[in-house]
């Protein structure tokens, strides 16, 4: 497991991990986007 996350954190490290992390905390910030992921968790966990 100790691998995986070894790759996980490296690849954000790299310029285009960090161009993946922005271009999601720029999603995440639009309300938009946020109200449907959050609404999509309501949907799974409901079915549970």
């Amino acid at each position: 497991m100790a691998g995986i996350i070894g790759r996980i954190s490296a690849f954000l490290k790299s310029p285009q991990g960090r161009r993946y992390s922005d271009q999601a905390k720029r999603m995440a910030s639009d309300p938009r986007n946020r109200r449907r992921a959050q609404d999509m968790l309501r949907r799974f966990r409901g079915k549970r």
